[in-house]
């Protein structure tokens, strides 16, 4: 336990100052990407790649952060995150008016399946979808209203002002300072049946399931703590898992959109 601690500290210490501040983060939805197209069926990639313009899964899937920017897109914001009481379930709460995670990936996907969607609705959904997936499997998009899934929830994180939020989408990733690539190489070993019961569930099972995770993390955690090394020894893995989970099931997805 010493040895792997001491470990941990020296892969931060090195690293971790170099990382930067990446805005799950870039990386961490390009492994989701990069492990999807893995696991693509012949003929969805052959689509995909049309739709794309060659462009990979892993290239696209930050698309939806990068026009939060442009005002156009607004109404988009929403898509990324669901709130509700930690003891209730999704099914449960009165729909937002404004959609939500579940809606957007939802619309996606009727969209992306419609014959009449044009060139350009296949292109724009498309991504959207890729990046709702990865959205969906980082545990603090399926929240809280009031602490705004762990933004309003304050932290150090080594050293430095953070929230939990923040610390599930990128720090914890960008703390080891790998290439998409590499992390994705390095995802949990896997069986075909491992993979298989990942795959099968639906939708609303995903959200159950994730939101099961968020509830550890709210419990695990106080306004003010002090975060580091371990915590990250203590739910990296957790980490590595959702995006296995994310690049697996969009595939599923895909896959099934593009028979």
């Amino acid at each position: 336990m010493r040895s792997l601690l001491f470990f941990f500290a020296f892969v931060f210490s090195t690293q971790f100052s170099l990382s930067t501040n990446l805005d799950w983060g870039k990386t961490g939805h390009r492994v989701v990407g990069e492990l999807a197209e893995q696991n693509l069926s012949k003929r969805a990639q052959r689509k995909i790649d049309k739709i794309l313009n060659g462009q990979s899964l892993a290239f696209v899937s930050t698309y939806a952060d990068d026009i939060k920017s442009d005002r156009r897109y607004k109404k988009y914001d929403v898509l990324h995150y669901v709130n509700f009481p930690l003891d209730k379930n999704y099914s449960d709460q009165p729909a937002n008016e404004n959609g939500d995670i579940i809606k957007g990936i939802q619309e996606c996907i009727a969209i992306l399946k419609n014959p009449n969607t044009t060139e350009s609705d296949q292109t724009f959904y498309l991504k959207l979808l890729i990046h709702f997936i990865g959205d969906l499997h980082q545990p603090m998009h399926i929240g809280q209203a009031e602490d705004k899934g762990g933004n309003n929830i304050q932290v150090q994180w080594f050293g430095k002002g953070s929230n939990l939020h923040r610390v599930w989408d990128s720090e914890m990733i960008d703390g080891y300072n790998m290439s998409y690539t590499e992390l994705t190489e390095n995802l949990p070993a896997i069986s075909k049946e491992g993979k298989k019961q990942i795959m099968q569930s639906d939708l609303i099972d995903w959200v159950a399931e994730t939101r099961e995770v968020t509830k550890k993390i709210y419990a695990s955690v106080h306004s003010g703590d002090k975060l580091g090394y371990n915590y990250s020894y203590d739910y990296f893995d957790t980490v590595r898992i959702q995006l296995q989970k994310a690049g697996l099931r969009l595939a599923k997805i895909l896959n099934e959109i593009y028979l």
